[in-house]
């Protein structure tokens, strides 16, 4: 155990990071370890009229109402069935937690702060703010989702009027 925390603060002395990578329309994106919460099979969900077609939907997530995002309309990818890989990743930040479908969980890398470069600048608007840049590794490259944005695509949500 003691090397085990020698070597992570190693790592973080020379700026690596340990990240899930995930697969969203056939590509590779980063989430930070930290904001991963658990990762599952993606339960059932129940579509909310009205929302935009990123939310893919609300679920019974251990007891609680989990807000399900699916972003590969966000980052230009056709949206497709999930086959048996497919993985709810579940993220904190704070209190707030949110649920991102993905394609397939690859599993975690070590990230090079050093080396994340912008993302390119040809992507549209939309997508750019999505993603804090980009890193090539042994296998390709790999987006960094910011997920600052992600969670503040809630604020683009319509907000629910009770009557009184």
């Amino acid at each position: 155990m003691r090397v085990l925390v020698e070597t992570r603060e190693q790592e973080r002395a020379v700026g690596l990071d340990e990240v899930v990578v995930v697969r969203l329309g056939g590509c590779r994106y980063a989430l930070p370890v930290p904001a991963v919460a658990e990762v599952g099979r993606p339960p059932a969900l129940t579509r909310v009229p009205g929302l935009p077609g990123w939310v893919a939907g609300v679920a019974n997530w251990r007891g609680r109402v989990l807000a399900v995002l699916d972003l590969r309309p966000l980052l230009s990818a056709e949206p497709q069935m999930l086959d048996r890989r497919g993985r709810l990743v579940v993220l904190t930040r704070g209190a707030v937690s949110a649920g991102l479908l993905v394609e397939a969980v690859e599993g975690t890398v070590l990230l090079d702060l050093e080396r994340v470069e912008p993302a390119p600048g040809h992507l549209p608007t939309e997508v750019g703010a999505l993603l804090a840049g980009q890193v090539t590794d042994s296998a390709g490259p790999c987006a960094v989702l910011e997920l600052s944005a992600v969670f503040s695509l809630a604020d683009a949500l319509p907000r629910v009027r009770r009557g009184g």
